[in-house]
């Protein structure tokens, strides 16, 4: 809105130093700052509001370790998150820019898609024992006395491909994001790093173009769902999917802001995409929000992210990728979200094989997701050594190191070819 307001102040009186906020760069510092300093300010009213504080000092003396420390920590603070993104994008942020919409509308439709899973979480065996409304038919019933059920996998799935589909239909319809350009992304390692999807579809003509519409639809479905599901289940440690999103975050923002500069895409070679310059407005504002979470959710947490917050990363992340054409180079950027869906997939693959064919189930990890993995080894160390401190820590922090080796990786493909 401020943003909006200068722009037509200054036409009217051009005003000196009005000129600042048509600058990408500073518009993308003013959001960081803004974002930090906003999630510094009301994440501990927040964390108070959600009522779920505990002295841990406290659970310590009487005895309290693991996992079971953390029963009074409170989550949904994916709320402060979006709240510190939102607020700058809406101060600073071009609003009439097509790209700035889909982010904010994959924000708040991811964050309220998280928020559902979140409170059910919390308050699931009230809503189900009144055996009516809206959120009773919607969440899961629990199997076990002790396990607080939430919202349906089907219907989060179901939510994920909804947003999926108005993204797709958006970036293949709308009249402002270049209809030669759309079926083109950027695939790394080749010369020639422009690939066109309706080189998959073979043939010409009118059922050509509607099946190469239908495949890209799929592919944006797809990738959406993925990152979403697969950033949710990276939160799992103190710090670890708010770092890994924010390295993700600063890698795309970098991407989108050469890829808007007309100069810089012509030094690089790459892929000129007009107007792309918002997602790096967006990318740093993200960047600031999680900087700033990262004050109260690094170890030991006060807060965690919940569903609230990393299905509406994973989702950011997803769609960001889309709109600057890198969706390809996913795999090597969100490599710590793909290792962990991954573990996942394999470990049930596996379990539900090895139980069908020898009667008893059999494991590839001691745990799944990976962090689990690592962090169950350190506490088998630990036994059979001197204590392993704040375990937990090391194992974020290297999960930090390899996303930004991978950060690092995926900006060098840009001339690697």
């Amino acid at each position: 809105m401020i943003y909006h307001l200068i722009k037509y102040l200054d036409g009217l009186f051009d005003f000196p130093g009005s000129g600042l906020m048509q600058y990408i760069s500073f518009r993308a510092m003013l959001g960081a700052v803004a974002a930090i300093l906003i999630s510094l300010c009301f994440g501990m009213p927040v964390i108070g509001r959600l009522k779920g504080r505990n002295n841990m000092e406290e659970q310590r003396k009487l005895g309290v370790s693991g996992e079971n420390l953390k029963e009074g920590v409170p989550s949904m603070g994916g709320l402060l998150i979006i709240l510190s993104v939102l607020v700058p994008v809406f101060l600073f942020g071009d609003l009439t820019n097509v790209y700035n919409q889909l982010l904010i509308l994959t924000t708040l439709w991811l964050g309220l898609l998280g928020y559902l899973d979140d409170y059910l979480k919390i308050h699931g065996r009230e809503i189900r024992g009144r055996k009516k409304g809206f959120l009773y038919l919607i969440s899961d019933k629990p199997v076990s006395a002790t396990e607080k059920g939430g919202l349906s996998g089907r219907f989060k799935i179901i939510g994920q491909v909804a947003l999926g589909l108005i993204v797709a239909g958006t970036i293949c319809f709308h009249p402002d994001l270049g209809v030669g350009e759309k079926m083109l992304t950027t695939i790394p390692f080749f010369k020639g790093n422009e690939f066109n999807y309706r080189w998959l579809v073979p043939g010409e003509g009118p059922l050509s173009q509607i099946l190469e519409f239908i495949l890209y639809i799929v592919l944006i479905v797809f990738i959406i769902t993925a990152v979403s599901n697969g950033a949710n289940l990276t939160d799992g440690k103190d710090g670890l999917c708010a770092g890994t999103s924010a390295i993700v975050a600063v890698t795309l923002g970098i991407l989108a802001y050469l890829s808007g500069n007309v100069i810089y895409a012509d030094y690089l070679n790459i892929m000129y995409i007009p107007d792309t310059g918002e997602v790096a407005f967006f990318m740093a504002t993200l960047f600031g929000a999680l900087m700033g979470f990262l004050w109260f959710n690094s170890y030991p947490a006060q807060i965690f992210m919940g569903d609230t917050g990393s299905l509406c990363l994973g989702g950011i992340i997803g769609v960001a990728s889309i709109l600057i054409k890198k969706e390809l180079l996913l795999p090597i950027l969100c490599g710590i979200f793909l290792t962990e869906a991954l573990s996942v997939i394999i470990q049930r693959g596996w379990f539900k094989y090895t139980k069908k064919k020898y009667g008893k189930g059999r494991r590839v990890f001691r745990m799944a997701p990976l962090h689990h993995h690592f962090e169950k080894q350190g506490i088998e160390a630990a036994i059979n050594s001197p204590a392993c401190p704040h375990h937990e820590a090391k194992i974020v922090m290297r999960f930090w190191l390899v996303g930004i080796i991978l950060a690092v990786l995926t900006i060098v493909t840009l001339k690697i070819r």
